[in-house]
């Protein structure tokens, strides 16, 4: 996987754990230590946690382990730094106040599928590949039932 992949990836994974206003930018040209940064945010420090928890569970299952994870305990800012990506999973309040968007201005935004859209994909699949009977084959299954 190259680090644009990688990058996706992550930011996928986040969205699983629905991370809100997700924001995926290159900063190939404007840094020297990563290539992409990946912001988000939960919506309380047990969210922020969740989705931190969930990303390290997922990079040490797929044989990638961070460098180094910063900031889970208290939950308002997790830092995970797999190398080419540095991800910072935020609490809303503190994100508006660093506003690091702001300072990587001159970073191209990387456009992701919507969470809907994802969902739609995720469910038609699982459609697909599953299963699942359709409703005729439901409803012919049930058994009458009797009346007095």
């Amino acid at each position: 996987m190259d680090a644009k992949e990688k990058a996706l990836w992550y930011a996928h994974l986040a969205l699983d754990k629905k991370a809100v206003d997700l924001v995926v930018l290159d900063v190939q040209e404007q840094s020297s230590f990563t290539s992409y940064f990946i912001i988000c945010s939960g919506t309380s420090d047990r969210h922020v946690q969740a989705i931190a928890a969930h990303l390290e569970a997922s990079c040490k299952q797929a044989g990638m382990l961070p460098l180094g994870v910063e900031g889970v305990r208290e939950g308002r800012w997790v830092l995970l730094d797999c190398a080419d990506v540095v991800i910072h999973v935020f609490h809303e309040p503190v994100r508006e106040f660093y506003d690091l968007e702001r300072l990587w201005t001159d970073a191209q935004r990387i456009p992701l599928k919507s969470a809907k859209e994802i969902q739609k994909t995720k469910s038609a699949s699982r459609t697909l590949s599953g299963p699942n009977k359709s409703k005729a084959q439901t409803i012919k299954s049930k058994k009458p039932v009797k009346t007095k």
